[in-house]
């Protein structure tokens, strides 16, 4: 696993804060779920380009 740090707005870190908190989730899988998904809108968007 590669490890990464990155800097979030302080609203944008509060709003994922609370998600992890309501889903009983670490802070790390919320992130790493909401990027994973967005990778994968990005890469169908992509494709639809071309």
């Amino acid at each position: 696993m590669v490890t990464l740090t990155i800097t979030l707005d302080p609203v944008v870190a509060a709003f994922y804060e609370r998600v992890a908190a309501r889903a009983q989730l670490p802070l790390e899988n919320v992130l790493a779920d909401a990027l994973y998904k967005l990778a994968g809108e990005l890469s169908l968007e992509a494709m639809r380009e071309k």
